[in-house]
């Protein structure tokens, strides 16, 4: 884990260790994103965590592919993607200069094997391996390779070899519906599961072009026919059958609407798998024509009949079993179909036939009820069996070209994934066997091309400690002995099997083995084999018997007396096909098991993958309920332990899973060199030179050698610091290599070196800090300083602007008075000039009638001659305000009253607008308009005489006013 590898790294100071771990992802990983990786070995550090999200990452942005080194991991999107299976797609690929630069694809494996064909270099012949949980996309992997090359191969310039190709182009793509539908069933886990495994040779010429092919199979799942788990259902055909034949095909076949088949569990479920249509179709284009369709079909109706046969427990051992009463029916109907006599029939699944002694004497002994039903489920394993190697011939007749024709050949391996069910038994023991084989092959291979890698960079390969899974396969298949030689000599033995006899011997005879374990809280007989995905608890109870897989001799007689013409090729009777199919007794011994015969099989397919050049397709499935866009990690985990993927992140690790190349290194630890110089100069030396904070130089590697090795010599000061801090590091060197390209290191060279780097950053911080707190103190006074000269000045400027305001108003205002004063008193004078002043004691209407005493006379006289004054100063700017001025003004207005007949007014002629002027002396209340006269001089007082009010011209009434007064 990322944490791991740089958890050493953050000390006590917890704080500091986020941003450690989020920098070192960042740098490892570099600057892209995990959904644009293409390679999980490009995820740095090479995790199970990194690995899933990447994976995780890739799915949820509709990613389906991605490499992993020479592995193809496969998403299943459990949605249509139309557009990435394209034809246009294929052509992209297959005409791409350099399709490997493309986004992962199923079709750059494709690709790449077929360039490898047409390159011509040794091996050149090409195998790939699909392998996958069941309803991970093994089968539309390979459905999808298949149509990829018979477009890229079948591109001929003659017209008859196109047609040739087109044919063999059609066979291939049709024998996968035939095989799926024979072949394939509904599981707990997928409702399209192979039930068998498969190789698939596509046979080119010397000009790359498909001329055939050629299809084996492995370990059919034969027993499904006549068991089936719960909630699973039988092969494909028999539900195709009844459900899509037509009426008169019912009525030939015997299968009525609504029967109930022992044999065909959840016929209600319907799926896609389930179109009959499709598979006759198919079958007449591999030359299956219309009339064997109908008698493979028919047999294999009689086949559901025969689940319905039961028997009832004999109270006579020497008799043989008696048959129920609702299954006399489906015997009848049975011979009918397979056209067998019944009497035959019915004696050859109740009475088993012994020979004995050197003469062969022959006996007949009564089979009990269990017995029967083993008789009953044998015949029908042996009749589908036959009839699907049958069909894997016809295929292989209709598409095998002639051996002279072809010269090279891409192998597709369609195997069943790593099972692990809570009841496991001899098929899921030879799958798990057949995985760790493949196990085994693909660890060797991945081995190599890792040793080429370190090759190219100059490394060595003892540098790496890996220990395989040959122990698990010592325990399975070891000589002398082992779980397969176990079972085989269960199977020779003449006497009954006992499951817990069976466990007994092979804990006792293989005890000490690493890979074996006992499940003690089990109640039935049980062995645990530890897989390299997972440990995995067989059952011993009817494990001998799978492995004899016996088939009495007289139900294959029986068989050849059938009139059927279907059942008389599966069943020939001339001797040289009885010699082959039925030993004699005196070759007894060499009898082969189901064991031994996958073990050969298997030997002989390892063998071809061995001579050929070898790509890996692991097909994942997110989750288990098939939904889209919903990725669960703990599912796809187990998954990636199962396929191989964790071994080979394993692998990685016990390596140097943390690759940098040569300029990345040197630009993230660099700095390291300053521990380097500070101990080559000793403690007082200066500090190293300011060049050395450059980055490193872009040219040719070589120029970056110096700079690696100075980096590298500070690991053994690390590694003593980091112990003279108690860190659980050893003193010996950090484990490291530089190669020609790269600088490969393991984890705790990796923590060595993020511990150094935090060390030199930490110092650099702290040296930045202390000069950046003196540099802002400094800045801090000599702002200080600038704000008081900045803060006196403008006060000063404020002040002087202040005084130099107020001095030019008073300036103003006395020259403005000055003037004033002579202007007023010249208007004065111009306007008085020729107007004839009166003494106003000598008016006798001017004052009142009542005489005034001398003291209020004087008064009087000065208000009258001031109150002009005091008008204007109580209007100034600057005097009186508030109830003051308004004394001043009422002062001011104080004049003796008089009559208003004393006023004279002169009123303008002919109704002319205009304003009025009075010469009088004011009496009674006076109204002031704040209106400007038109009147040129009417707002001007002139300086009057002592005793004299005539001359003023204050008072300034509109004419309506007047008219109204």
């Amino acid at each position: 884990m990322l944490q791991q590898v740089n958890g050493h790294s953050l000390g006590t100071d917890a704080q500091c260790g986020e941003p450690l771990r989020g920098d070192l992802q960042d740098f490892l990983g570099g600057e892209t994103l995990l959904h644009q990786l293409d390679d999980l070995t490009k995820v740095n550090p090479v995790t199970l965590e990194t690995v899933l999200r990447c994976l995780q990452a890739r799915y949820m942005t509709d990613t389906f592919y991605t490499n992993a080194g020479c592995t193809l991991v496969a998403l299943n999107p459990f949605k249509l993607v139309p557009q990435l299976y394209s034809p246009e797609l294929m052509r992209e690929y297959h005409t791409a200069p350099q399709p490997q630069k493309l986004k992962p694809h199923v079709f750059t494996v494709g690709e790449q094997t077929y360039r490898n064909v047409k390159s011509l270099i040794e091996p050149v012949n090409q195998s790939i391996v699909v392998s996958g949980e069941s309803g991970a996309g093994k089968t539309w992997t390979s459905r999808c390779l298949m149509k990829f090359y018979a477009v890229v191969a079948s591109s001929p310039t003659s017209w008859e070899s196109h047609q040739v190709a087109e044919r063999i182009e059609q066979r291939i793509l049709n024998s996968n519906p035939v095989m799926e539908a024979f072949g394939n069933a509904c599981t707990l886990r997928n409702n399209n599961s192979s039930r068998f495994g498969k190789f698939i040779q596509l046979q080119l010429n010397r000009a790359q072009q498909m001329t055939g092919a050629a299809v084996q199979t492995y370990l059919l799942e034969k027993t499904r026919v006549a068991c089936q788990a719960s909630s699973e259902r039988n092969f494909h055909i028999f539900y195709q059958i009844c459900k899509g034949a037509c009426a008169d095909e019912r009525l030939q076949w015997h299968l009525p609407e609504g029967a109930a088949f022992s044999w065909l569990p959840n016929p209600e479920r319907t799926l896609e798998e389930d179109c009959f249509e499709v598979t006759r179709e198919a079958m007449l284009h591999l030359g299956i024509d219309t009339p064997t369709q109908n008698n493979i079909f028919k047999v294999l109706a009689g086949l559901l009949h025969l689940g319905n046969v039961r028997f009832a427990d004999s109270e006579d051992e020497a008799q043989p079993c008696q048959l129920m009463d609702y299954a006399k029916c489906s015997v009848r109907t049975l011979a009918s179909l397979l056209q067998l006599p019944e009497d035959a029939l019915l004696e050859t699944l109740r009475i088993r036939t012994i020979r004995a002694g050197r003469q062969q004497q022959v006996f007949q002994k009564p089979c009990s009820r269990a017995e029967c039903d083993t008789r009953r489920d044998c015949l029908a394993k042996l009749v589908y069996a036959r009839l699907f190697d049958w069909l894997v011939s016809v295929i292989n007749s209709s598409i095998y070209a002639d051996p002279d024709s072809w010269t090279t050949f891409i192998g597709l391996l369609d195997v069943y994934g790593f099972e692990s069910f809570p009841d496991n038994s001899l098929e899921q023991f030879c799958i798990n066997y057949a995985n760790e084989k493949l196990q085994q092959h693909f660890v060797a291979h991945f081995l190599r091309v890792q040793q080429e890698e370190y090759a190219v960079e100059g490394l060595e390969w003892s540098f790496v400690n890996y220990q395989d899974n040959q122990s698990c396969l010592d325990l399975i298949e070891g000589s002398p002995i082992s779980i397969c030689s176990l079972l085989n000599e269960e199977c020779r033995l003449n006497r009954p099997s006992s499951a817990a006899q069976l466990q007994m011997r092979i804990e006792s005879v293989l005890a000490g083995r690493p890979c074996l374990g006992q499940n003690k809280l089990s109640r039935e007989p049980s062995f645990i084999v530890v897989h390299y995905a997972g440990p995995v608890c067989y059952h011993t109870a009817g494990l001998v018997e799978k492995n004899k897989d016996p088939v009495p001799p007289e139900l294959t007689r029986l068989l050849q007396q059938s009139q059927d013409p279907l059942l008389k090729v599966l069943f020939p009777t001339n001797p040289k096909e009885k010699s082959q199919e039925e030993p004699s007794g005196q070759s007894r011994a060499p009898v082969l098991t189901v064991v031994s015969r996958f073990k050969a099989s298997l030997e002989q397919l390892l063998q071809v993958l061995h001579d050929t050049t070898p790509h890996y397709i692991r097909c994942i499935k997110p989750n288990s309920q098939g939904q889209a866009q919903t990725f669960v990690r703990e599912e796809v985990l187990s998954q990636l332990e199962a396929c191989g993927l964790v071994e080979t992140i394993h692998i990685s690790a016990a390596g140097f899973p943390i690759r940098i190349s040569h300029r990345n290194f040197v630009e993230r630890y660099e700095l390291l060199r300053r521990l380097h110089s500070r101990a080559s100069l000793g403690p007082h030396s200066p500090s190293p030179a300011k060049g050395h904070s450059k980055g490193p130089p872009h040219g040719k590697e070589v120029t970056l050698q110096p700079l690696l090795q100075d980096i590298l010599h500070t690991l053994p000061a690390l590694t003593r610091a980091a112990a003279t801090l108690g860190d659980p590091v050893e003193a010996r060197p950090a484990p490291v290599h530089c190669g020609r390209t790269k600088v490969f290191m393991s984890n705790s060279t990796l923590e060595l070196l993020e511990c150094g780097r935090a060390q030199v950053l930490e110092q650099c911080a702290r040296c930045i800090q202390d000069g950046w707190r003196r540099h802002m103190h400094h800045k801090q006074e000599r702002q200080r300083r600038a704000a008081v000269l900045i803060q006196a000045a403008t006060r000063s400027w404020l002040t002087r602007k202040h005084i130099q305001r107020l001095h030019t108003a008073a300036t103003i205002i006395k020259r403005t008075w000055q003037k004033w004063r002579i202007r007023m008193a010249s208007l004065a004078s111009k306007e008085l000039d020729g107007v004839e002043e009166k003494h106003w004691s000598q008016d006798p209407h001017s004052l009142s009638s009542i005489p005034l005493p001398l003291v209020q006379t004087r008064l009087l006289g000065a208000i009258i001659r001031l109150w002009p004054l005091g008008l204007v100063l109580a209007n100034a700017a600057m005097g009186a305000r508030g109830f003051q001025r308004k004394l001043v003004v009422w002062a001011c207005l104080q004049l003796p009253s008089g009559r208003p007949s004393s006023y004279t007014v002169q009123t303008a002629q002919h109704d002319q607008a205009g304003v009025t002027s009075i010469r009088a002396l004011p009496q009674g209340s006076i109204k002031f308009h704040c209106r400007k006269s038109p009147l040129r001089h009417a707002d001007i007082c002139p300086e009057p005489s002592p005793y004299s009010v005539t001359g003023f011209n204050q008072i300034l009434l509109e004419r309506h006013r007047l008219i109204q007064v």
